[in-house]
């Protein structure tokens, strides 16, 4: 071998020597290790705090620089008893090079271990994640901001259903958009009825603009809670293609609103905003005007045709006074839960509403609507008719443009006994007049239409419904009453089985008794038990009934008297037959009508339908006088001067 480069080659095992006995090695990998674990740290950061998109890219940049910094560190410094000296200065007793070089070694082992840990903890993520959208999952709630899965280096990780989703989205309408519930964070998150409350007066404004596609508040706030499924999902599962999120924070006399639109198909903040304002009803509505300014004029820049959006108005707000302001919120969210146990406390905050502001006409109509579906929840120790008909009347008065009040109006019309269902249609019609998408007026109009025998309505008014909000289980409900009613027992069932999976409740009594009749009677017991519970009838108790739905040999007469007797014993004068008991029990003489269940359609008992009590009830409801006026259903016909027959 020539001297030259032998030479060369002593030069340089003598250069790969010191640099094993100066740790550049080791410091190398430790700074790799290092750096990918801050890389992984930067993104999560820089979605939980809101970050600028950029911010993993900068501390990727930072880290590169850093190397060929460090590696010179290492180079001309070295550790000693003392403390760090130059390495030219370091006599060879006094390095510590060994040591630290062990050091570094137990540094890169613990850190190659937490990177193989988060390593396959990715890779077990991501098939979660695509199992949860791949079985199509169905969530229920949202709010909180959302944030983005990170790779190792830094950018986003779209697995393959993601892509799918993305995929999905882009073929969505750009002018659609979905608000989910703000999150609250108030200092003792007690505030989530008003966090809600503002994300769903956003979301009503954006409804009544045409040309945008806006998902129902019930659809929109199941995924409370669930912001981890990720916004693509959402969006998918909504089939919008833009997401409002947000949050609240209370604090004395101050609040801040935080609001961010994103795009469901790149995951990215297009606009976000945040407002710092003096708690004042005028300040709460002037923000929520803004928002809905820049949503629209985000959305409007990116739709391409003759569709455009139409541009918001600015609102006044309808009442100054902030605690009637925050009262209505809590008893509006109330009254979307509610039951006969929570009623009398949701018409009890409705007063409070009223009573701070009594020029609150929300407030008022609030107010009708709950004392008007009172007595379907058996809650009866008022005249709540009277009380719903001047509130509503109130409401009107103070703003004839709500549709609520004309729709409350129309369902005591329909509800109170004999029903005035001629007038009550032309109420339900001024309430959608002024909004076509009021879910309530639709349903309690199906109501009308079905105790009337007119199924076909029935049917398209519940199923136009449901697709303006197919969460709003009511009406969910109510079709499949109207499948049942018209014959179409397997449907109806199917129907009502998916609302009651969806948390739907009522009409379990008219169940009970179809799924006897179709032979199920483990359904039946399932389902008269659930409603006892429901109500605490006969402290719960359902042996009779279920014994009355399924037993040949059941002595009706002797037995009818056991109930009633049993009935007043526990609840004393109470009124003991309901149609649909009295109905089960074939005590027909007992039978009167019920504010919302037209068990005359039932098509389970032969007895029933023949006898006179049956026409005695159809008349004793209004719907023969109805007829009468208005043309009989297609499955009904007069007879003579006075009387009809149905099929």
């Amino acid at each position: 071998m020539p001297v030259t480069h032998l030479a060369t080659g002593m030069r340089l095992t003598g250069l790969f020597t010191e640099l094993r006995r100066r740790n550049i090695f080791r410091v190398a990998g430790v700074y790799a290790v290092v750096g990918w674990i801050l890389m992984q740290a930067a993104g999560v950061l820089e979605n939980s705090l809101h970050l600028p998109d950029w911010f993993d890219s900068a501390i990727t940049a930072a880290l590169l620089i850093g190397f060929p910094v460090a590696m010179l560190l290492a180079w001309a410094f070295e550790m000693t008893p003392e403390g760090m000296k130059r390495t030219e200065v370091v006599a060879e007793g006094e390095s510590v090079t060994d040591k630290t070089g062990r050091t570094l070694d137990y540094v890169i082992v613990g850190g190659l271990v937490l990177v193989a840990a988060l390593v396959i903890w990715q890779g077990t993520r991501g098939p979660i994640l695509r199992q949860a959208q791949d079985e199509g999952t169905e969530v229920v709630a949202n709010t909180t901001p959302h944030s983005r899965i990170k790779s190792g280096t830094g950018s986003e990780l779209v697995h393959g259903s993601e892509r799918a989703t993305n995929d999905a989205i882009t073929n969505i309408s750009a002018a659609s958009i979905a608000v989910l519930p703000f999150a609250d964070l108030s200092p003792d998150k007690d505030q989530g009825y008003f966090s809600d409350g503002m994300a769903e007066e956003i979301l009503n404004v954006l409804a009544n603009l045409s040309g945008l596609k806006v998902a129902s508040r019930t659809s929109s706030f199941q995924f409370k809670g669930q912001e981890a499924i990720g916004i693509p999902i959402i969006a998918q599962q909504l089939h919008v293609r833009h997401i409002l999120e947000g949050s609240v924070r209370k604090a004395g006399d101050t609040i801040r609103i935080t609001a961010q639109l994103i795009d469901a198909e790149t995951d990215k903040h297009m606009w976000s905003e945040t407002f710092d304002r003096t708690l004042t009803t005028s300040n709460i509505f002037a923000v929520q005007d803004e928002i809905t300014k820049a949503i629209v004029e985000q959305l409007s820049s990116r739709i391409a045709g003759p569709t455009k959006i139409a541009a918001p108005t600015v609102r006044n707000a309808d009442t100054q006074n902030l605690d009637a302001y925050e009262l209505y919120l809590q008893a509006r969210a109330l009254f979307r839960r509610r039951n006969n146990v929570n009623l009398p406390n949701i018409i009890e905050t409705f007063e409070q509403v009223v009573a701070a502001d009594p020029d609150f006409a929300r407030g008022w109509a609030g107010l009708a609507a709950a004392y008007g579906v009172a007595p379907s929840w058996d809650v009866l120790d008022r005249d709540y008719f009277t009380l719903s008909n001047e509130a509503a009347r109130r409401a009107i008065t103070l703003n004839p443009d709500l549709s609520l009040p004309y729709a409350v109006l129309g369902n005591n019309k329909a509800g109170q006994v004999p029903g005035e269902f001629a007038d009550a249609f032309v109420y339900y019609a001024e309430a959608l007049k002024r909004d076509p998408k009021d879910v309530n007026a639709l349903q309690w109009r199906g109501e009308a239409y079905v105790a009337t025998g007119f199924f076909d309505e029935a049917d398209a008014g519940l199923k136009r419904c449901i697709e303006i909000d197919p969460n709003y289980l009511q009406c969910r409900m109510w079709h499949a009453k109207t499948k049942l009613f018209q014959g179409k027992t397997d449907e109806g069932l199917a129907l009502y089985e998916d609302a009651l999976s969806r948390g739907g409740v009522g009409g379990e009594l008219l169940y009970a008794i179809t799924y006897a009749h179709a032979g199920d009677d483990r359904a039946a017991r399932l389902v008269l038990a659930s409603v006892f519970q429901r109500f605490s009838w006969l402290n719960g108790r359902t042996e009779r009934l279920y014994r009355a739905l399924t037993d040949p040999a059941f002595d009706f007469k002797q037995e009818a008297k056991a109930h009633e007797v049993e009935w007043k014993a526990i609840h004393g004068d109470y009124e003991a037959w309901s149609g649909a008991t009295a109905l089960i029990f074939k005590n027909y003489a007992a039978i009167k009508r019920e504010t919302n269940n037209p068990f005359w359609w039932i098509r389970t008992d032969p007895d029933f339908l023949k006898s006179p009590d049956r026409k005695r009830v159809i008349r004793e409801s209004g719907v023969y006088d109805y007829w009468r006026e208005n043309g009989f259903p297609p499955q009904c016909k007069a007879v003579g001067a006075d009387d009809f027959e149905c099929e």
